[in-house]
């Protein structure tokens, strides 16, 4: 009986042949055909030029602006992520639903839309515009305001990967830790971080993907200054604007590539994040 109960509940061979077929062919359409053509274009027209293209001045430029942006706004969130996680998790307040739902508030709402709020803050014509200009301090079409606007759509995603983590994994060990004696710096460091190390990998990893490829919000603020406030996927697009395809390929596979790298980093910290899971479970 339960031999037939079994086989009864297994699809058939020709059914699950039908949905593999299917998933791979759309991720082979919507995925793989257009990173092969980013590549493919990128030396259409040989390794020199492709070379030329991604070592050019303003190319260099975009490179180095989008790794400064990123490594203000990773840190930062990350800072917040954990300091919000551990907030939410340990401990009982007022608000703390409404500090929930303004942690995810940056998936709702439109990057551009994001950017739109900035300029309307700091802006020449904005709210703190006219005493912004009186004390010399330029933040819209400048880099404060890429890094804010960049801080502000990658905010969510280190809490919220740790919130469930640690919610799952309860408080029990760092409770036998401050019983014992220990500090709350040394709890921290001893028995909290090596628990969520994994997770907080994987919602930094995330947070960094999404840091190196923004583009509506920083689009709104950075005014398009070429070689002063170009990330790499704005110079990307006034390439392919200006008809400098090949070059336009050649940022953007340079892109790509992140892309690749931090989706393998993704896929260990996700592997190694499942593997601890059980063992912070036992423990």
């Amino acid at each position: 009986m339960a031999r037939k109960a079994s086989t009864a509940l297994r699809d058939p061979a020709w059914l699950r042949a039908l949905l593999l077929a299917v998933a791979l062919g759309f991720v082979a359409l919507s995925l793989v055909l257009p990173l092969v053509a980013v590549f493919a274009y990128a030396v259409e027209k040989g390794f020199d030029v492709y070379l030329a293209s991604i070592t050019d001045e303003d190319a260099r430029a975009a490179i180095r602006l989008t790794l400064l942006v990123t490594a203000i706004a990773v840190p930062a969130n990350t800072v917040f992520g954990v300091a919000a996680a551990w907030l939410i998790t340990r401990f009982s307040f007022r608000g703390k639903n409404l500090l929930v739902s303004l942690i995810d508030l940056p998936f709702a709402v439109s990057p551009v839309i994001a950017g739109l709020i900035y300029v309307l803050l700091f802006g020449a014509q904005g709210w703190l515009g006219p005493w912004l200009a009186a004390h010399d301090v330029k933040i819209i079409f400048a880099v404060p305001g890429i890094v804010l606007a960049t801080t502000f759509v990658t905010f969510p995603f280190v809490a919220r990967e740790l919130i469930p983590l640690m919610q799952a994994q309860g408080s029990e060990q760092e409770q036998a830790a401050l019983t014992l004696g220990a500090g709350g710096w040394s709890m921290f460091w001893r028995v909290v971080l090596p628990k969520i190390g994994w997770g907080l990998a994987y919602g930094v990893i995330l947070c960094n993907a999404r840091a190196i490829g923004e583009f509506g919000a920083v689009s709104v603020v950075s005014g398009h200054i070429r070689g002063v406030t170009n990330t790499m996927p704005l110079h990307v697009e006034i390439l392919y604007n200006e008809y400098q395809r090949t070059a336009a390929f050649a940022v953007a596979s340079l892109l790509a590539l992140m892309a690749l790298a931090t989706l393998m980093l993704k896929q260990l910290a996700g592997w190694r994040m499942r593997r601890t899971q059980p063992e912070s479970g036992a423990a």
